[in-house]
């Protein structure tokens, strides 16, 4: 795990495409929380948010490719939001093709609630780069 300062000020996570290593956003989220003085009332959106973007990116982006990067980082912090950026190295997707899990066929499938709470969670999802970057955005 490397957790560094850029010139910015926002902090970078990259994570090697491994599961494993989603475990290390708690800690990285822990730190964002003390270091940005937040409250406690956005920690849990934040996490699950950006434990599901960030396993996304790792299985479905990367393929669990160890090769493959996943960039976490805080692309603009103030008294009245905060948001990240999720990046992989992947070829991409659609998100507008995602299909809806609580529709009546998807309603016990497994899986594909990743973006779904992302949204519920957050107060804004944006995609770039061909699906390959994630902008998750919360009001403070």
């Amino acid at each position: 795990m490397v957790l560094t300062m850029e010139k910015r000020g926002s902090y970078l996570l990259e994570l090697s495409s491994n599961a494993k290593n989603i475990r290390k956003i708690e800690p990285y989220v822990d730190e964002i929380m003390r270091s940005y003085c937040l409250t406690e009332g956005v920690y849990g959106n934040i996490l699950i948010s950006l434990t599901e973007a960030v396993t996304n990116a790792i299985i479905h982006g990367n393929r669990e490719d160890e090769n493959k990067k996943v960039m976490i980082c805080v692309k603009d912090v103030n008294d009245r939001n905060i948001t990240f950026l999720v990046s992989d190295e992947g070829r991409g997707f659609d998100p507008d093709k995602i299909p809806d899990p609580t529709s009546a066929e998807n309603i016990l499938k497994l899986g594909g609630r990743g973006v779904f709470l992302m949204r519920q969670l957050s107060d804004g999802v944006t995609f770039a780069d061909e699906g390959r970057t994630v902008e998750i955005y919360f009001k403070l």
